[in-house]
């Protein structure tokens, strides 16, 4: 049976979007203005859209996460941010759960299914 092109797509961005909350909350522990943020994370291997990493940014500061601030730099003014000192209490807990829930696909994705049983 081929697989839905659009079903897939779908799952593949909502497990991507999650991941990028933590990347992001992780990268920033040190401070980044937003284009400096993406290329960071692009070279990490996560590519992320201005058009996401932005209002994720504005959300996760508007949850307390994060601080920004505007300040000069290479004549330009721009918006740098980092973790507020909620954002470093939850990125701990996330973490904590984000290992966690690795452990155990890491452990479904390993578990072979005998012969004649179908997985679930």
């Amino acid at each position: 049976m081929p697989v839905d092109d659009t079903q897939f797509e779908n799952l593949r961005l909502e497990l991507r979007r999650g991941c990028l909350v933590l990347a992001v909350l992780a990268k920033l522990r040190s401070e980044y203005h937003g284009y400096a943020l993406g290329k960071a994370l692009s070279e990490s291997g996560l590519q992320i859209e201005e058009n996401t990493l932005y209002p994720l940014l504005r959300r996760l500061e508007s949850q307390k996460l994060l601080i920004s601030q505007w300040r000069m730099e290479d004549k330009r003014n721009k918006r740098f941010y980092r973790l507020s000192e909620e954002g470093q209490m939850v990125l701990k807990r996330l973490v904590e759960e984000w290992r966690g829930i690795n452990g155990a696909i890491e452990t479904l994705l390993g578990a072979r299914v005998a012969p004649g049983r179908k997985s679930a």
